[in-house]
């Protein structure tokens, strides 16, 4: 490729954020168009993958430093498929009021939309991803999910006859019947890189939209910066086999997380007040438990349920909300004839966005995540793991628990370059669009404007979706 190509889109990435966005932008363009991904990972297969565990990320290049007070570390992958070669597949939407935590409950900042606005985008992200959930949820749902429930646990059973439609079936892209593409989980709980090929990966669902013949791909390609001119994007620069190459665009869309995002764009001399700021993630507080009489395991993927029982409500106001997560697996007793009578399961507490905790470049170039504590909101919620869990294993005969050490990583890096109304205040707008530079789009987790319980993968695949129907004139 020369330098004075030039391509209708320019992208970085190949995970959710990018490939979804292009599934849609491909769907509404014209047969001319030509676009170039650049993804600054190798592409590897399944088996690939595999062999490669327990290496993460994806590379053995250091590609981030990072600085915390209490030995706060980032988990992602690097490579063709970013996230989904190593997700769980947990796919829960958002609440509607996880959208307005200001307005209800006096928390963060609102988002620039609402559940409304993007319920259709999740019903086309469950379609693509062929989810498995049940009838009743949580949520308003347009649209069922496309395959039915998995199997709960005994325990899990119990806990639903309890408390209701609060706890259901965990809806997630860990197949249940199986797909064209893909097999039916076989609960063995190895899911970060599914042995089976059971859950969604952009390699087994989405290939299609990079064998399209207007699509071309680079991997081995890093972005650097983007390149601007008189207010707009023109192109990025990126290095290739030790060389760096300009390649133009008349739009650009970063779709990398929410630490390399906003380090390319600090690299390209964007100085947004809010930009690289608000880094976060949720944190987890597992318990694990001895049952009495009552046998785990029956369960037909790793993750049985979610409970949604202590996630949102008045106190949100002053403390974290939580979402329960129940395992399939885990480490059996060491009593004779009760080795099922245990279980794992996880309390994830929202964080609440700091400014402080953010992303810088380096004197080296390279991101520095800087994550000094948990806000006060998340660790006033952590503080009531104990009790809680006594309210939630309440119906279930339990012998003991046992809670241990709040969780390092959830492996969701979320703000850094966030939606918002007010350039003061965010990056992009509602539409993800930069709010200076309009032909340059910031997607992914690093648009969140909050940290709700809910794994974010899902929400932010259908906003990729809507902000690529936006630039076509769809409305919500």
């Amino acid at each position: 490729m020369t330098q004075d190509q030039t391509y209708t889109l320019i992208a970085a990435g190949t995970g959710f954020a990018t490939t979804f966005f292009l599934r849609r932008f491909l769907a509404e363009a014209g047969s001319d168009v030509r676009i170039l991904v650049l993804e600054r990972g190798p592409n590897m297969s399944g088996q690939q993958l595999i062999d490669a565990l327990p290496d993460e990320p994806l590379s053995s290049e250091p590609l981030i430093e990072t600085q915390s007070g209490f030995g706060k570390n980032w988990r992602f992958s690097v490579g063709f498929g970013g996230g989904s070669n190593c997700w769980w597949a947990c796919t829960p939407r958002m609440l509607p009021n996880d959208f307005r935590l200001k307005s209800l409950y006096g928390r963060g900042e609102d988002w620039p939309i609402s559940y409304d606005d993007l319920e259709p985008y999740y019903s086309e992200a469950e379609a693509v991803m062929a989810i498995a959930g049940p009838d009743a949820t949580p949520w308003p749902m347009s649209r069922p999910y496309p395959q039915g429930p998995h199997r709960l646990s005994e325990p899990d059973r119990i806990l639903q006859a309890h408390f209701g439609d609060a706890y259901i079936p965990q809806p997630t892209a860990r197949s249940r019947d199986g797909t064209e593409n893909r097999s039916a989980c076989c609960a063995n709980g190895v899911c970060s890189n599914c042995p089976v090929n059971a859950k969604f990966t952009i390699e087994t669902e989405m290939g299609e939209v990079y064998a399209d013949p207007r699509v071309t791909l680079l991997t081995g390609a890093e972005v650097l910066q983007v390149v601007t001119e008189g207010g707009l994007a023109t192109g990025v620069r990126y290095r290739e086999q030790g060389r760096e190459v300009e390649a133009r665009g008349d739009l650009v869309a970063l779709g990398a997380n929410a630490i390399f995002n906003p380090a390319i764009l600090l690299a390209s001399g964007f100085e947004d007040p809010a930009l690289g700021r608000y880094l976060t993630e949720q944190c987890g507080v597992e318990a694990h438990i001895l049952l009495d009489g009552v046998k785990n395991f029956s369960g037909s993927t790793v993750i049985t349920a979610n409970g949604f029982m202590f996630y949102d409500g008045p106190h949100r106001a002053e403390r974290a909300g939580c979402m329960v997560e129940s395992f399939n697996r885990g480490k059996l007793r060491l009593d004779y004839g009760r080795w099922a009578e245990t279980i794992s399961m996880r309390l994830i507490y929202e964080d609440e966005p700091q400014a402080d905790n953010r992303v810088v470049l380096g004197a080296d170039g390279r991101p520095v995540a800087i994550y000094e504590a948990r806000s006060p909101y998340a660790e006033a919620g952590i503080a009531t793991a104990q009790a809680t869990f006594e309210e939630l294993l309440a119906p279930l005969p339990v012998e003991s628990f046992q809670l241990l050490d709040p969780t390092k990583n959830e492996a969701h890096v979320l703000g850094t370059a966030r939606m918002g109304n007010d350039p003061a205040t965010s990056v992009v707008d509602a539409d993800l669009m930069h709010h200076r530079v309009r032909n340059l789009l910031v997607l992914g987790g690093s648009s969140f404007v909050t940290c709700a319980p809910a794994n974010p993968t899902l929400t932010l695949s259908a906003l990729s979706l809507r902000a690529a129907a936006r630039l076509f004139g769809d409305s919500d």
